[in-house]
Order: structure tokens, then sequence, then C-alpha cells
């Protein structure tokens, strides 16, 4: 079955009558939206999800479980989806902390924050995205985990990097100034 995504110019304004394939190239100019969701429990440590092998950056551990939003799908609802598919999570306690337009990957990322108290160990594996989990702690109680191993995808340091080399622009809508930072 193809899944099919919703288009976006880089301003977030949804494309009418353009349908995108998972798959296909996206034209330039337009954008397709994936949601990011990193998990911090009550006691300050976050959430690592280990990536499947067989995927891209496969075997390597990242900071948020997310994916692609389907037709039709509000950015809250791709993130709820995506959070309960790929860790067992059932949450709507999502508090947007920013959003990313990654012009390399026609896409425009929008990241979230769950708050969340739960026994660690519950969390489910999604069969072909994740292998394995692990709760890390960090420095300062901020949302990046001092913890960053050679195996590790450093989600926001990596937007980061890649604000500052030009890859990416940032969003006229970021919501935390920890994901603001200037060039």
């Amino acid at each position: 079955m193809l899944e099919l995504w919703d288009a976006y110019d880089n301003q977030f304004n949804k494309l009418d009558n353009i349908v995108l394939v998972r798959g296909d190239e996206i034209p330039d100019g337009i954008y397709h939206l994936v949601c990011e969701i990193a998990v911090r429990h009550t006691d300050g440590q976050y959430l690592l999800m280990q990536r499947d092998k067989r995927k891209h950056f496969g075997g390597m551990w990242e900071l948020t479980a997310g994916g692609s939003a389907l037709k039709g799908e509000l950015p809250l609802e791709c993130a709820v989806r995506e959070l309960r598919e790929e860790t067992g999570i059932c949450s709507e306690n999502l508090i947007e902390i920013g959003r990313v337009v990654h012009n390399k990957h026609h896409s425009i990322y929008v990241e979230y924050l769950c708050d969340i108290e739960c026994d660690k160990d519950s969390i489910l594996l999604q069969e072909g995205e994740t292998i394995a989990y692990k709760w890390v702690e960090t420095e300062d109680g901020t949302y990046e985990p001092a913890y960053f191993a050679e195996d590790m995808i450093p989600a926001f340091q990596l937007m980061r990097d890649l604000y500052e080399d030009g890859t990416i622009e940032k969003d006229i809508a970021l919501t935390n100034n920890q994901s603001s930072r200037e060039k």
C-alpha cells in the first residue's frame, strides 16, 4: 500500500491539490511533514531508541521517536501516532518545541517533548523500526543529553550543526529558546 503525504511550502503552508508518495522524488520548493518526539521521564532521564539495523543510520541510537505525517494528519496527530507505534507510549501530553526546514530532504520537522511518568520497563519496540531502548541521564536537565556516544544520532546537535552550515533554515515558528540559537 502506498504511503501518501500532504505537501507544504517552506513556510508550513499546506499546498492543495498536491499529494506526495513515499519513495517518489519530491520537487524543489515542496516539503513533507515529519514529527519527532523526545521523551523525558519525570525523573529527568531521556528515552533513547536504537534504530533497526536495516534502516538508514541502522543500529544507531536516537533521542527521538517519530516519522512522516500521513495525508490529512495534523502534526500533533502524527506525533501521538508515531510515539505510540515506536515506543508503546500513549500520551497527548506533547509540547511543541520547534520546527526546522530541511531543504535537502524536502522535510519540515516538527519537534515535540513528551514529559511522562511511566514504568520504564514498559517501552514497546516496533518491528522494522526499533530494536532496543535505554534511559539516559542529562547533565543539567535540559533537552540535550550529555550522553553522545559514537553510536548515537544527536538529533538537536545535528540540527544545530546543519543550521550553522546553512543546510537547513530556522523556521519562523520556533517556540523554545533552546531550539532557536542564532547562527
